[in-house]
């Protein structure tokens, strides 16, 4: 990971990120990115369950539901607050 990429794991309540990559097995990869999750593209932290995990993500129109434990395996970039930057 380089210095200025993170996990989406680390991403804050309502900020927006780049995906660079996802570390995960081919067939979990593949079903991530069928719901969107692929390089270049935006994503924003929704929301927590109350115990923090797992959280949902704003990504290609959709709402995602991910445990901490595959968030921590895709890795982002540019971060910007919420109100910088909006999904469609």
């Amino acid at each position: 990971m380089s210095d200025n990429q993170l996990a989406l794991s680390d991403l804050e309540l309502g900020a927006v990120a780049v995906i660079d990559k996802i570390c995960l097995t081919p067939a979990a990869q593949g079903l991530l990115m069928s719901f969107g999750f692929l390089p270049g593209a935006d994503v924003r932290l929704l929301r927590r369950a109350p115990h923090g995990d797992p959280s949902v993500y704003s990504i290609d129109g959709s709402e995602v539901a991910l445990r901490r434990e595959t968030a921590r395996h895709i890795l982002i970039s540019q971060i910007l607050p919420s109100q910088e930057r909006e999904l469609p």
